[in-house]
C-alpha cells in the first residue's frame, strides 16, 4: 500500500473508531470480500422488528415489502427513494389475518432514537456493472440509511461529491 493509502486508511480507522467507541454502534466488518451485501440486511432488521413485538408474518412481509422497493429499477431513483422514505418515516401497512385491520410495521422507532439499532461497515462491496466500494456504510436497523466517503485532505470536496453522484448512476450502485 502506497503512503496515499496508508493515510486514507488512518483517517478510516479514526472514524470506524469514533462510531463504535464514541456512538456506540455495532461494526459489522470490512465487506470487501463479501458477496451478499444488499441495501437490506434482513437478519437486522428481522432482529429489530422481533424484538419489536411484531409477528413473524408481519416482519416476514415488512422485510419482503422494503427489499422490493429497494431493488425496484422501474422508477427513477427520486421516485424510488421519496417511496422508502415515506416507508422508513411512517411505516407500512401490513394486514396479518384476512378481514382484520391492518397493522403499523415501524422499520425505525423515530420518537425513541436510542432503541434502534446501529450497525457500521466498511469496504462494502456493491457488485453491478462496475464495482463499487464506500468506505463506510450505516445501517439503522440493518437498513443502509447513509455512506461516508472519506477523502485525503488534499483532494477537493468537489471531488468527493462528484465520486457520489457518479455512484448514483445505473452503471454503478443505483440498484
Amino acid at each position: 500500500m502506497s503512503e496515499v493509502g496508508q493515510l486514507e486508511r488512518i483517517t478510516q480507522e479514526r472514524v470506524k473508531k469514533l462510531f463504535i467507541d464514541v456512538l456506540d454502534y455495532t461494526y459489522l466488518g470490512d465487506w470487501t470480500e463479501r458477496t451478499i451485501n444488499s441495501n437490506v440486511e434482513n437478519v437486522h432488521l428481522e432482529k429489530y422488528l422481533k424484538r419489536q413485538g411484531y409477528s413473524e408474518y408481519l416482519v416476514r412481509k415488512a422485510v419482503e415489502e422494503l427489499e422490493v422497493l429497494g431493488k425496484d429499477n422501474s422508477r427513477s431513483l427520486y421516485d424510488a427513494n421519496k417511496e422508502i422514505y415515506s416507508k422508513l418515516r411512517y411505516g407500512t401497512q401490513i394486514r396479518e389475518h384476512h378481514g382484520e385491520d391492518k397493522q403499523t410495521v415501524m422499520y425505525i422507532n423515530w420518537k425513541e432514537p436510542e432503541k434502534n439499532d446501529f450497525y457500521i461497515a466498511e469496504e462494502v462491496t456493491i457488485n453491478g456493472q462496475h464495482k463499487k466500494r464506500p468506505d463506510i456504510v450505516i445501517y439503522i436497523n440493518g437498513i443502509a440509511l447513509g455512506i461516508i466517503e472519506l477523502k485525503r485532505s488534499i483532494v477537493s470536496i468537489n471531488k468527493g461529491i462528484r465520486q457520489n453522484i457518479l455512484n448514483q448512476e445505473e452503471e454503478f450502485i443505483k440498484p
